[in-house]
């Protein structure tokens, strides 16, 4: 058996009271591929950090086999100084390494390199810090997240890239399919120790549930074992002291060893405020097109989605996913075609602007509203310790600033804010972001139980089969096609994966074009202004729909030229101007929201 090219051994640290690592062990040979698995704040990033090197344990050991080299790819990559992302990618190149392999795996990902890293989003960022560690083609890659930010083509991508390499590989991930196309080993990190099996992630839940089960009965054992040992102690203690003394030891080291055990975390309680049900025809999309400038985003669309429906939307960052959201649940109005909304229809909305959250406001504010202890569960006051517990928030934790919240933490609380509305129509923007498994479990149940009809985002593969009954995927030019099933299934129709349109670098000026049409890659936020636009706008699209429906009825009399010229006159200048400032705030909101999606689902 070949030695290990990186070896930890009786990992032990501890922040704050609890103990993180409790005597960790991990053994990484050559080529194998691990998964490291764990719940949220179990541990896993900061295990990651130090099989890089990068934070000392309290104590233990951390061995890499000589020349080994070893790459780590951290969830915010750190450009420091550098004035271009080729110059960053360069930068992770040792003596001897071929200089060609960075700008190659630079264009692979769809980027030029000469972007400055000051201005890039949060999906170029990704790229580029993926091909500063594969451009080495290091011994030993440690993988914190890399899916976070790609779209499913680059996904795919990326699988196959890794898949071809012979470097040993520790992933962290919440996507299934990925762990499961990749791992060959299980490394489970639970309550401050790995348990390890050599079976990738596609046995782990298996074994997973096994290992709880054998443990839940030893600690049944344990507890019966010490009920009849305190029986002993209470009737029947014998004369012989020496014996009894032992005995009475032994029953203290039963208490200590239940005393000491940590059982394992709870499980979300999630679930959706059900309105009362809507009609059976929910939304009905005939030939609607909506374009921006000269692009085109969708070009005559038609669909029909019915009570009960699960409707996955998919593809590449920046294809226009919101904006068909945005029109199909009447956010926006198409440029042609018509959208009609069913009866009795209640939508909530699970809000990915996580910015327009005050960051050093409490968990508690951001449940409540700021407005006194309880939250608004279906227009039910619940106590909002309850609904924090509901979904995995310690009862300490009700005064902790957003702003230390840690990514999976901060999916639950958009999750809490989004199901306490009453609902009978689901709008989900990437729900699986930064969710741990169990939380992904708990989700899926949850929308499989809910009655009523949800639309999403995804770029998860497995949720999306696990969760929706039919696919909308673009084709290019506007066109979007609905697929019945779940991902494999439109793959299987559609005979060929998603077009990675970003795998080769456009020329200068096809850049340039480009990055004019869809600006959303020119800055890493957004502004105050364009946030506040963002906002406000859909209020005041409502409201000059509303003046030119009330100018028109005006118009519509037919003796007004004849009656009352000056008033014809006014008024058709009237409903012109309205005209024209609802196209400018049609054009405005898509190009911030086009904007808006680029840098948040990048």
């Amino acid at each position: 058996m070949a030695p290990p090219l990186i070896q930890l051994k009786d990992i032990k640290l501890t922040f704050g009271g609890t103990p993180l690592l409790s005597g960790v062990e991990l053994n990484v040979a050559p080529s194998e591929r691990v998964c490291l698995i764990g719940r949220n704040g179990s541990g896993k990033s900061t295990l990651l950090k130090i099989a890089a090197g990068l934070v000392e344990p309290d104590s233990g050991t951390r061995f890499v086999q000589p020349g080994a080299t070893v790459r780590y790819l951290p969830q915010e990559p750190d450009f420091g100084e550098h004035k271009t992302l080729l110059a960053y990618v360069e930068a992770g190149l040792a003596p001897g390494d071929d200089p060609y392999q960075a700008r190659y795996l630079v264009e692979q990902l769809g980027l030029t390199g000469n972007e400055n890293p000051a201005n890039v989003s949060g999906g170029e960022a990704r790229r580029a810090a993926l091909a500063r560690v594969l451009a080495p083609s290091p011994d030993i890659l440690l993988l914190d997240e890399p899916t976070n930010h790609l779209d499913l083509s680059t996904i795919e991508w990326l699988e196959k890239e890794l898949d071809s390499r012979r470097s040993a590989l520790v992933i962290i991930s919440h996507d299934r399919r990925f762990l499961a196309n990749l791992s060959r080993s299980t490394a489970w990190l639970d309550r401050g120790k790995i348990k390890q099996i050599d079976r990738g992630f596609a046995s782990f839940e298996t074994w997973r549930d096994e290992v709880l089960a054998e443990e839940e009965r030893d600690q049944h054992k344990l507890d019966r074992k010490i009920v009849d040992e305190e029986h002993w102690l209470r009737h029947g203690v014998s004369g012989r002291r020496k014996r009894n003394v032992k005995r009475l030891a032994n029953l203290h080291a039963l208490r200590d060893q239940r005393r000491d055990y940590r059982g394992t975390a709870g499980t979300a309680s999630l679930a959706a405020t059900e309105a009362e049900q809507s009609g059976k025809l929910v939304i009905e999309a005939k030939g609607i097109t909506k374009a921006f400038g000269d692009r085109v985003i969708v070009d005559n669309f038609s669909t029909r989605i019915q009570r009960g429906d699960r409707l996955g939307i998919i593809g590449p960052n920046g294809a226009g996913k919101t904006t068909l959201v945005n029109l199909l649940t009447g956010g926006m109005q198409p440029d042609s075609g018509t959208v009609r909304l069913g009866a009795n229809l209640e939508m909530a909305t699970l809000d990915q602007h996580r910015e327009s959250l005050d960051p050093k406001s409490t968990l508690a504010e951001a449940l409540t509203g700021g407005r006194g202890d309880h939250v608004m569960v279906g227009g039910k006051p619940k106590h909002v310790v309850g609904y924090m517990k509901d979904f995995l928030f310690a009862q300490e934790q009700r005064g902790t600033p957003l702003e230390v919240l840690s990514g999976g933490e901060r999916g639950r609380l958009m999750l809490a804010r989004a199901l306490a509305k009453p609902s009978n129509l689901l709008v989900l923007d990437e729900p699986t972001n930064d969710l741990d498994l169990e939380t992904l479990d708990v989700l899926e149940e949850m929308l499989g139980d809910y009655e009523g009809t949800v639309i999403l985002i995804s770029h998860d593969r497995d949720f999306l089969d696990r969760v929706v009954t039919s696919v909308i995927a673009p084709e290019g030019n506007g066109k979007w096609i609905e697929y019945a099933g779940g991902y494999s299934d439109m793959l299987a129709q559609r005979g060929a994966d998603l077009k990675r349109e970003t795998t080769k670098t456009p020329a200068p000026a096809e850049k340039k074009e480009e990055r004019a049409a869809v600006p959303a890659s020119a800055k890493r936020k957004l502004s105050f202004n364009e946030k506040h636009a963002l906002e406000t706008l859909p209020k005041k699209m409502e409201t000059l729909h509303a003046d030119i429906a009330n100018l028109q009825r005006v118009l519509d009399d037919p003796n007004l030229y004849a009656r009352d010229r000056k008033k014809f006159d006014d008024t058709s200048a009237a409903i012109a101007k309205a005209h024209e400032e609802l196209s400018a705030a049609e054009e405005r909101w898509l190009e911030l929201e086009m904007l808006r999606e680029e840098i948040e689902q990048a």
